[in-house]
């Protein structure tokens, strides 16, 4: 997907907020090798090296648009890489933490991926991983109700994004079954407080929005963009907007 670091920097800190609580986690070692899986402009990576100060790091994302931002934070212990995560997980190379915040939810397949992530951590790692609920959430919710309606669901020829996010139960069991010696999982709401329902827009339009944008042009695009803000100020007619955005907390010591 083509992101947008200036749109997706736009709510920097209500996007960094579960990073902290991913933070209180860590069990912290000397000499650990990380790697921020999806690390996006590589902020919050330079934020966990100084974390980790005696520890070298990777960050790797797919879109260079996003990675140009993270010359910033390169060092001799922290050094970045444009692949995906599906071509890291060929690696041999395991790792003493994997880290991710709100990049592992764009991933097919959580039930096949899950267990290759954890396949690459070191005995005595861990695993922080943190994913936006979009099976939950609202904007997400009619996102998809709008691609099923017509003139967008012939043009979509019946796609839509189906969000792969498992429910915590499900990421409990595959710790379990994959090996982890303890977890923390749980759910928890961070609330955004927004001028209005076209702030909202923009929060969305920097994420789950663009697979949608992607697939459409011109006259229809402009239309089914019209379209999803009605229905945002219908359902959020009220000023401010409280929106209670829903994020997974994900941690495992194997």
């Amino acid at each position: 997907m083509a992101w947008n670091p200036e749109t997706y920097n736009k709510f920097k800190s209500e996007r960094f907020a579960p990073f902290y609580d991913l933070l209180e986690l860590l069990n912290m070692k000397p000499g650990m090798e990380v790697i921020d899986l999806g690390c996006g402009t590589g902020e919050l990576t330079g934020k966990l090296a100084d974390a980790l100060p005696d520890s070298t790091l990777l960050g790797i994302d797919s879109s260079q648009e996003m990675l140009n931002d993270s010359k910033v934070f390169e060092n001799n212990n922290v050094k970045f890489e444009c692949i995906s995560i599906e071509e890291q997980l060929h690696s041999e190379k395991k790792w003493d933490l994997v880290f991710s915040n709100a990049a592992i939810q764009w991933i097919e397949n959580h039930e096949v991926i899950f267990p290759k992530i954890i396949s690459q951590i070191k005995t005595g790692g861990q695993i922080l991983i943190q994913i936006p609920d979009q099976q939950q959430n609202v904007s997400n919710k009619i996102l998809s109700e709008l691609s099923d309606e017509e003139p967008f669901m012939s043009i979509f020829q019946n796609w839509k994004r189906i969000s792969p996010v498992l429910d915590i139960d499900s990421y409990a069991q595959i710790f379990f079954e994959n090996g982890s010696k303890s977890m923390t999982v749980y759910e928890k709401i961070y609330p955004l407080v927004l001028a209005d329902s076209n702030a909202l827009f923009d929060w969305v339009s920097g994420t789950a929005l663009i697979p949608y944008l992607e697939k459409l042009e011109g006259e229809i695009k402009d239309n089914f963009i019209e379209q999803y803000k009605n229905r945002l100020q219908s359902k959020f007619a009220k000023s401010p907007v409280f929106y209670p955005f829903k994020r997974i907390i994900l941690e495992a010591k194997f």
